[in-house]
């Protein structure tokens, strides 16, 4: 079994960025930028792949990186992250005590006010909790993501119309084919970056694309579940506008959502 980081990055350096990620894997990075060219070096004993395109989206890049995983093991990853010695063996060894798994979430470091889950237990993950985690916490079977069909939205995420969700969208249609997924409270990196590509602070956009992500991830459940977001992080989300207000505008999202919908102007895979 072996484990492939698929990286989605911008404007990098191969031998920089494998560095400052410590990687100890084989990997593909997906560099957005302003050409079009390949290359690949060995690096700590594994492989390297660097594939650089003209083209802007996460999710565009994450897909790219799936076309050209050869790995049994994909592990999700952005140029912000920095792994922990013995990550590949830590995740290894995770799919070999859970055969069943089709994919395993783990922890990654990350400060406040980014943070959204941190596993502390072994369980079964279900659509009504898939919403907190980030594709950088994703190691999947590669032979059962390729089986599945299953691929990034084109409409959320960093470069997209709608700020991010591509992540729960992604796991949520994975276990809707079938998918098995499981949570491991096993740290394997951290995250090092002090800006983040989408996030602009709890503003009008953020909670309307919320409201958006909420239709296609909960459906008819997208408002309680809304409020229900809201007054879980009240004190960090809603500091400077009220819970009403904010909940206003989510419901604005919701009803674009609805409206994508019906138009079938949808995210890819839904």
């Amino acid at each position: 079994m072996s484990v492939e980081v698929l990286a989605s990055v911008m404007n990098q350096d191969m031998m920089a960025l494998a560095e400052r990620m410590q990687l100890g894997s084989d990997a593909v990075i997906i560099n957005q930028c302003d050409r079009n060219d390949e290359a690949k070096m060995e690096y700590r004993g594994h492989t390297i792949r660097f594939f650089s395109f003209p083209e802007r989206g996460v999710g565009r890049s994450r897909n790219a990186a799936i076309e050209r995983a050869d790995g049994d093991i994909c592990l999700f990853s952005d140029e912000d992250i920095v792994y922990e010695q013995g990550y590949a063996a830590a995740v290894e060894a995770e799919f070999a005590r859970n055969p069943k798994a089709d994919m395993i979430l783990f922890n990654i470091d990350v400060e406040e006010p980014r943070r959204t889950y941190f596993i502390t237990e072994r369980k079964r993950v279900h659509w009504y909790n898939c919403g907190r985690y980030g594709a950088v916490s994703f190691a999947v079977r590669r032979e059962s993501l390729l089986r599945s069909g299953v691929r990034f939205s084109l409409l959320f995420g960093g470069g997209a119309r709608f700020s991010n969700g591509e992540d729960s969208l992604f796991l949520k249609e994975f276990m809707s084919k079938g998918g098995k997924v499981y949570t491991a409270p096993v740290l394997i990196g951290r995250e090092v970056s002090d800006q983040s590509s989408w996030f602009e602070g709890y503003q009008e956009k953020f909670f309307h694309d919320r409201g958006v992500l909420y239709h296609f991830l909960y459906g008819v459940m997208a408002v309680p579940f809304s409020l229900r977001l809201l007054l879980a992080h009240r004190k960090t989300m809603c500091a400077e506008v009220s819970v009403g207000q904010a909940l206003r505008w989510m419901r604005e999202g919701i009803k674009e959502g609805r409206k994508l919908r019906r138009t079938e102007d949808l995210p890819d895979g839904e």
